[in-house]
């Protein structure tokens, strides 16, 4: 499984779009009905399964998909 696709997986856990159906332009709340509990919650797997620390501050600007996988690969890469 790509990267991305386990990204995305771990986004389906929280609303009712497949995986395969994600477009990097969706935006958390208004396309996929995050909460701020499910935003939140989201982050923190995301730090455990690809072994990465989201500064709050970074994280909050996060509105996308795309925006997400970005910020993603930059910490990676970093790490």
């Amino acid at each position: 499984m790509t990267q991305e696709m386990e990204f995305k997986t771990i986004v389906a856990q929280y609303c009712q779009v497949k995986p395969e159906e994600m477009k990097d332009e969706m935006r958390f709340r208004e396309d996929l009905g995050f909460s701020s509990l499910d935003f939140m919650s989201f982050l923190g797997e995301l730090e455990d399964t690809f072994d990465v620390e989201l500064e709050e501050e970074d994280a909050l600007k996060v509105l996308t998909i795309g925006e997400a996988l970005d910020l993603m690969k930059k910490l990676q890469e970093e790490g």
